[in-house]
């Protein structure tokens, strides 16, 4: 590796031995980024004000945010500063260039001098025209919950480079505070070229949304059982689209062209189920007084979809089975035989398994409706199908209802993703179509969500922003006033002044972070008698 390239040992752990500590003007850089990200803007206004804060105070020039694809890990350069990127796709493998390298170790870099280093790509051309032997490169991983979720980075004049370690702890602090920002502006992204590739490539039905590796496996599942005739049974809570996935299977099977036919068996009572499923002829029961057809009849040639099938009665669970196993039944009331040609797919939120052993649900009937299982998963294990489904339920709704809402807040988007979802996709979509209608701009914000979604304080949301902020600014102003207490000796009037403060709030600051000075305090020697504090408050 190149002598100009230097890499931290550990992650966002420059060597401390060469650390000098942040300034007023860096902390105030950092005070400054902090309510930047603290007004309600769209995330790339705000990470754009972010990079040119750095510029501006910080001397930190052609500031780069690149975002990290989770699936591939692929980073692409989402937002610039003293550079026009606009119409430039400019993306990074795992471990090509500085970027990918720092994406894919999680480790900071730096490179003294441009001028010497083979590695850097200068993909975007920004450098061409420019000296890179004056200029120095400072590259940090944005880290969000254990996760890189992209890459900090941007020149500066190399001769205004005094310590490497200093300048990455600085870029560090920066990537700290916006990682929340940019993981959000990554779900956000990944969405949109999501949709943008949804739109050019086939899926079981245009009903069915997901990115996610779990929903990725039933749209596969789905792929595999439909051109067949097996019987299916779908699995999963209420709420998660067991429906789409039965119409998904219908759609793109051979019978398409022929009848879906959707019964929900929960809803039919014991007197009823015969005549439902299978029709009656006049007269085959009080207040039979026409002849009617019943679904399976209906479903002929075609699909007949058993919602709810595990809410079936004993008595109706021996007449489906004869049905499965016969093709055949007869109607109520009718000595004729009508035979059919139906694909059965049922659906179920019970745990027949355990219903089966209980002795509630028959066994032969599960296995001969349990041929090809498919799992739907709940929303809470979807991660970001939450944020794309919610665009695509704001995108259905502002339609139909007339509203120009386009989009959710950061906050709302945060409560999405940490909300549990106990009705799932069904519950997602009330919530939006009551937020869209209570929306009055472009925006759903926290105050159209529903009480369960409203739980979570404002204030609680506040505190994380804020407390990343107090963690940053309280360990520099401890590093700040121990070295002028090691300057001087534990004199608090003397360190007050080497910092431009004075001695009260040194003082205050002091317990507050819970300083000892008198650590700091030397023994008068032979020729130190004259440099002790005197200080009556200082002794």
């Amino acid at each position: 590796m190149n002598d100009s390239l230097w890499r931290p040992s550990q992650i966002g752990a420059p060597d401390n031995r060469n650390l000098s500590v942040h300034n007023y003007e860096e902390l105030a850089a950092l005070h400054a980024i902090a309510r930047i990200l603290a007004q309600p803007q769209e995330l790339r206004d705000q990470l754009e004000r972010v990079l040119q804060e750095m510029s501006g105070r910080l001397g930190m020039q052609r500031g780069m945010i690149s975002l990290l694809d989770r699936e591939t890990g692929e980073a692409w350069l989402d937002v610039a500063h003293d550079f026009n990127i606009r119409d430039m796709e400019v993306t990074y493998q795992p471990g090509e260039g500085i970027t990918g390298q720092v994406a894919q170790s999680g480790r900071p870099m730096a490179i003294a001098n441009l001028g010497k280093e083979t590695h850097f790509l200068d993909r975007t051309g920004a450098r061409r025209f420019l000296n890179r032997s004056e200029l120095a490169f400072l590259c940090v991983p944005i880290i969000y919950d254990a996760r890189v979720v992209g890459v900090l980075s941007a020149d500066k004049v190399a001769r205004q480079v005094e310590n490497l370690d200093r300048e990455l702890a600085m870029l560090s602090s920066v990537a700290e505070l916006i990682a929340k920002t940019v993981h959000y502006r990554a779900l956000d992204e990944d969405n949109r070229r999501l949709r943008r590739i949804i739109g050019r490539t086939r899926t079981p039905s245009v009903d069915m949304i997901g990115r996610s590796r779990a929903i990725q496996e039933v749209f596969s599942l789905i792929a595999q059982v439909a051109p067949s005739n097996t019987s299916v049974l779908i699995h999963g809570e209420t709420g998660t689209g067991k429906e789409l996935a039965a119409r998904a299977i219908h759609q793109n099977s051979p019978r398409k062209k022929g009848p879906l036919v959707e019964v929900n068996c929960a809803a039919m009572p014991d007197t009823l189920i015969e005549s439902e499923l299978f029709g009656h002829e006049k007269g085959a029961f009080t207040g039979a007084s026409y002849q009617r057809r019943g679904r399976f009849e209906e479903a002929n040639n075609g699909t007949i979809f058993l919602d709810e099938v595990g809410e079936l009665s004993a008595a109706a669970q021996v007449k489906l089975l004869r049905v499965i196993q016969e093709k055949q039944f007869q109607p109520l009331g009718s000595s004729r035989t009508i035979h059919v040609n139906v694909r059965i797919i049922g659906a179920t939120n019970r745990n027949l398994e355990a219903d089966i052993a209980s002795g509630r649900f028959r066994a032969d009937l599960f296995y001969r409706l349990n041929v090809f299982p498919i799992y739907l998963p709940p929303l809470r294990e979807r991660g970001s199908d939450i944020i794309l489904l919610a665009d695509h339920f704001i995108l259905k709704y502002s339609n139909e209802l007339q509203k120009p809402v386009k989009r959710i807040s950061k906050a709302v988007m945060e409560r999405f993703l940490s909300y549990h979802w106990p009705g799932n996709v069904r519950e997602l979509e009330n919530c939006i179509e009551r937020a869209v209608l209570l929306a009055s701009g472009n925006i759903v914000d926290t105050v159209h969500m529903p009480p369960s979604l409203q739980a979570r304080s404002q204030e609680g949301d506040s505190k994380k922003v804020q407390g990343t902020l107090n963690t940053v600014i309280s360990s520099q102003e401890r590093a700040m006033i121990i070295e002028a207490l090691k300057e001087t000796r534990g004199n608090q009037s003397e360190a007050a002044k080497l910092l431009g403060t004075t001695k009260r709030i040194i003082q205050y600051k002091i317990r507050k972070l819970d300083i000892d000075p008198a650590r700091f305090r030397r023994k008068p020697g032979i020729n130190d008698a004259d440099k002790v504090a005197t200080d009556p408050e200082d002794a």
